[in-house]
């Protein structure tokens, strides 16, 4: 074969060829008889094979050493035969060897002529054994390579077709004699064989076999369908290391590859999913949830991702569309991977858009079905984008696939989350189809969640402020600034209230409470301990009868517990007299001096019950300030309580001058933090001489 594919590459060898080793193996002697049968040629094989050397045997009659005599006359038979007719004569015989053994040996006899006219006979012999252990040899490896279920070619050292068995027709729906002298890209032009030459090349050059390559394309055995191939390649040599060729095998392990890639993509989902888990609905805040949704699908199965809400859902209705009606949609989050034109496409965060019922976007939203578009059109980008000139960005951007999945919760329809690819080349498919239904289930569930807790928060907080006061600038001899701050949206509003009561006599009750708690519950209680204390501090009681009095009407509310500083200004004494019910102290600003926490009686929390309250008298001269708070205002959990009411009081210790609204600004800024959990009500009063107000 090696011999064969150089002379087509090439012409004749210019120099000897080394011999094959099948000679070898076979180890053919060679034998001239002259007309009467006598030995003149021996060769070396003769001298091995029959035992006689060359001095011993030249001369003799080569029946007499060689036959038995019960063979001896059908031998000068068939010798008298050859001699006389020219035909040749091929067969096994029994030989005797000078050991005395006898062997069986497979001959092939002929007549020779040579210039002088004379006659002699040609003898070749070989083992039988070793003959037919060869022929089984080659008959069981043709067998096997013919009846093989697995592609087998054999290419030369130019990487042509040098055989092929029927298996490999059948694969590459070529006949054998379309592939003999053509090498696999010309046999194959649809497949791209490059690397499998090359690797072809390496296994020639290294004589290190490549095992289970995988290999994919399309045959004209079937050209609808890409399959994979495991290839393996091996060197051929013969005995000599003179290399042949390299010998090539394929199995079609379509089925198995699919399997194994849908394995693959299962486990890439599960792990997704996964991921989304903890990603994905950390917070009950709406909007981060959607930002969560849309960063987990950016950029593993999308290039663009947006989550959307039906503007109804987002309210708290339930929207059921016709078949002709739009969707009102608000945009809650957009996440793009560099796609600025894309990006500029998409609806803005907190937008609100109308959606025509032709709309794919619509389409999803309304059956509760995905829609899916593997290669977009220009027409399909007008049915995707809000608007023909979004519809151009996209196009510019390269949008190219297209995905929408329903955001389902509890049998409701909220949302879709949106998908486009644009850098991905590959169009979107079933499995990420599979995989972004999986993120959209669990991601809508996660989303209600938050819409409800937006909901129920918002009508807390509604509530919450509708129960605190509005209060003038200026009351008595005080004036006062105050702010409520909410907590964030990772928790519910609170408890926390405060107000400011004008009395009679020009004197003014302050007041700042906490209800333990959160949400519509809490609000409730602060609002009817507020509407008490307003009660009560008509009457001009004490503050710490007064409390008592709340303490009574506390333990009646179901599980309420609240703190309360209440504190009475009489600007003509020139004091503020206050009972603390388990509150942080107020903080008193007095000019010269730095700022000081208030040494109260601490009290108890209002509800516990059975423990009277005390009264304390402070000072408050004209320009001097108090500063009511609560606890969200300085407890954090990094910082100890003593660290923040520290910070409190520096922030404070400032010019006497600035505006009471400038400073409750500045105390919300430098001390609030984001993450806090506790909502919060500061108070800050200025005592101001007669005339002022």
């Amino acid at each position: 074969m090696s011999g064969a594919g150089s002379a087509g590459a090439a012409g004749p060898p210019r120099e000897p060829v080394r011999p094959s080793g099948l000679l070898d193996v076979l180890n053919v002697a060679s034998i001239v008889l002259d007309t009467e049968g006598r030995i003149v040629l021996w060769s070396p094989q003769a001298e091995e094979l029959f035992g006689w050397p060359a001095e011993e045997a030249l001369g003799r009659h080569a029946a007499r050493i060689m036959v038995d005599e019960r063979h001896l006359d059908t031998v000068v038979r068939l010798f008298t035969d050859v001699m006389k007719t020219g035909r040749s004569w091929a067969g096994a015989f029994p030989v005797r060897r000078k050991d005395g053994r006898t062997l069986l040996v497979e001959f092939r006899n002929m007549r020779l002529l040579d210039d002088l006219g004379d006659v002699y006979a040609l003898g070749l012999a070989a083992d039988r054994s070793t003959v037919r252990r060869l022929e089984r040899d080659v008959a069981l490896a043709s067998r096997m390579i013919r009846q093989s279920p697995t592609a087998l070619a054999v290419l030369d050292t130019g990487l042509r077709y040098v055989s092929v068995n029927p298996a490999v027709e059948e694969l590459d729906g070529v006949p054998a004699e379309g592939h003999i002298g053509r090498t696999m890209r010309e046999v194959l032009p649809h497949v791209d064989t490059s690397d499998l030459e090359a690797t072809a090349r390496r296994v020639l050059e290294t004589g290190q076999p490549v095992v289970g390559r995988l290999m994919s394309g399309r045959t004209p055995a079937d050209p609808e369908d890409e399959h994979t191939w495991s290839v393996s390649l091996y060197r051929l040599e013969d005995t000599f290391d003179e290399v042949l060729g390299v010998a090539v095998s394929l199995v079609d392990v379509t089925e198995q590859h699919r399997a194994g890639a849908e394995a693959e993509a299962a486990r890439r989902r599960l792990a997704a999913v996964a991921d989304a888990s903890a990603r994905i609905g950390t917070t009950l805040e709406l909007d981060r949830t959607a930002h969560e949704l849309a960063a987990v699908a950016v950029p593993g199965l999308a290039d663009i991702a947006a989550v959307d809400l039906l503007e109804a859902v987002v309210k708290g209705r339930r929207s059921a569309l016709q078949p002709a009606e739009p969707a009102v949609i608000r945009a809650l989050a957009v996440q793009a991977d560099d796609a600025p034109e894309a990006l500029e496409a998409a609806d803005p965060p907190g937008q609100v858009a109308r959606y025509g019922p032709d709309r794919l976007v619509t389409e999803c939203v309304r059956t509760g079905q995905p829609v899916l578009v593997p290669a977009v059109t220009e027409a399909d980008l007008l049915r995707i984008a809000r608007s023909p000139e979004a519809a151009e960005l996209l196009r510019r951007a390269g949008v190219h696939s297209y995905l929408a999945v329903p955001l389902i919760a509890r049998g409701e329809v909220l949302g879709s989350l949106d998908l486009k690819r644009m850098r991905n080349p590959l169009p979107f498919g079933e499995d990420d189809l599979l995989l972004a239904r999986e993120l959209a289930a669990r991601a809508a569930l996660q989303i209600d969640n938050a819409r409800w807790y937006q909901n129920a928060r918002d009508a807390a907080l509604t509530l919450q402020r509708s129960l605190l006061p509005s209060h003038p600038r200026t009351t008595g001899g005080l004036e006062v600034a105050a702010r409520y701050q909410p907590a964030e949206a990772t928790s519910e509003v609170g408890g926390d209230w405060f107000d400011v009561i004008p009395l009679e006599g020009r004197k003014t009750a302050l007041v700042v409470g906490d209800v333990m708690g959160s949400g519509i519950t809490a609000a409730a209680s602060m609002g009817r301990l507020r509407t008490a204390t307003n009660t009560l501090a008509a009457l001009d009681l004490d503050p710490a009868l007064l409390l008592g009095h709340l303490d009574r009407t506390t333990a009646g509310l179901e599980a309420a517990i609240a703190t309360c500083v209440y504190a009475v200004h009489d600007p003509e004494l020139r004091q503020c007299r206050i009972a603390n019910a388990g509150h942080l102290p107020p903080v008193r600003l007095r000019a010269g001096r730095p700022p000081e926490l208030l040494d109260l009686p601490t009290g108890v929390p209002l509800g516990v019950g059975d423990v009277a309250f005390s009264t304390t008298a402070v000072g408050l001269e004209p320009g001097d300030r108090l500063v009511l708070y609560t606890d969200g205002l300085v407890e954090t959990r990094r910082h100890p309580l003593d660290e923040r009411l520290d910070q409190l009081l520096a922030l404070l210790d400032g010019p006497d001058d600035r505006p009471l609204e400038e400073v409750a600004d500045h105390l919300l800024r430098a001390l609030h933090e984001p993450e806090n959990a506790d909502d919060v009500a500061l108070l800050i009063a200025r005592a101001i001489t007669p005339g002022e107000e």
